[in-house]
């Protein structure tokens, strides 16, 4: 599917225009009737492997087991002032901040906390770039997850013109760098990708704009975004070319299910933690249809 651009009809809303199969098609996200060719191709968009969600009953129980190891976990951290860092990053409604809720959700708040950090202020754009992401950084015994990151130069800021050329070749080159600094420190660190499906991200977006709980989520750059799949496309590819590395791996998480997501992204954390008490059997196996490593699963993904 490729994404051709925005028009407004006469009342000023805004009308997507994308290709799916070579067929040119109007998306209107301001009409309550999500269309047939979104909704029947939400789940499968992007090639994800499954034409079904995981059964809540099994998603639930799953969940638990694992949100238990995630106590465990917490624990042993305090007793051995081990550091947990995790980036979730991923195209707009992906969803990054359910995955993290999941993972955050019975543990103790006062040592597990969330990063989602606004646009930066006059002060931070005068600092050195990464200097506002390192002072949220975890201390001894602290889990921390970001919801987007530094990463924000490899995606949004060079294809919304909010930084230069110059600025986001210096990031491509300096990143490897500084998460080498950060490995080395000790710090265990994981970045994880949620990628979906074009049309699931419209269904998602359709979703948001219209439930009088969740709409605050929906934003005039989601509309923008929308017309920019490609030029999204071009830099993530970009990013996971030269950032990616044996000390700080991608981790692309296939996301049009956000359950069989959550349980993934849980899992791998728990698998590369030597906490006391582990339970593998309890926390089972990853689904190698759903999570991988780097550039080559992500075009498998289609993210």
């Amino acid at each position: 599917m490729k994404s051709e651009g925005a028009t407004a009809d006469a009342g000023g809303t805004p009308v997507v225009r994308i290709k799916v199969g070579g067929v040119e098609r109007e998306f209107d996200i301001d009409d309550p009737k999500l269309p047939d060719w979104v909704r029947n191709n939400a789940l499968t968009s992007g090639g994800y492997p499954y034409d079904d969600r995981l059964d809540e009953e099994e998603y639930e129980a799953t969940l638990e087991r694992l949100q238990i190891e995630l106590v465990k976990l917490q624990a042993w951290m305090q007793k051995s002032g081990a550091r947990v860092l995790a980036l979730f990053e991923g195209r707009d409604a992906a969803g990054k901040g359910g995955a993290i809720n999941a993972t955050r959700e019975n543990m103790n708040p006062r040592n597990a906390r969330n990063v989602a950090l606004t646009k930066p202020s006059d002060t931070e754009r005068g600092q050195w770039y990464y200097q506002r992401y390192v002072a949220q950084f975890p201390t001894a015994g602290e889990f921390v997850t970001f919801d987007r990151s530094w990463y924000n130069r490899a995606g949004v800021e060079p294809v919304m013109g909010f930084c230069t050329p110059e600025q986001h070749e210096r990031f491509l080159e300096e990143t490897p760098h500084f998460e080498r600094q950060i490995c080395r420190d000790g710090i265990h660190f994981f970045k994880f990708w949620l990628s979906i499906g074009q049309e699931m991200q419209l269904k998602r977006f359709h979703d948001r704009r219209h439930s009088p709980l969740r709409n605050w989520k929906f934003s005039p750059m989601d509309v923008a975004g929308m017309t920019k799949w490609d030029d999204y496309t071009r830099v993530h590819e970009l990013m996971f070319k030269r950032t990616h590395s044996a000390h700080a791996p991608w981790v692309i998480v296939r996301s049009n299910d956000k359950r069989r997501a959550r349980l993934a992204v849980i899992r791998r954390i728990l698998q590369s933690m030597p906490y006391d008490g582990r339970d593998m059997a309890g926390i089972g196996k990853a689904d190698p249809k759903i999570i991988g490593e780097g550039p080559d699963f992500l075009r498998n993904a289609a993210a």
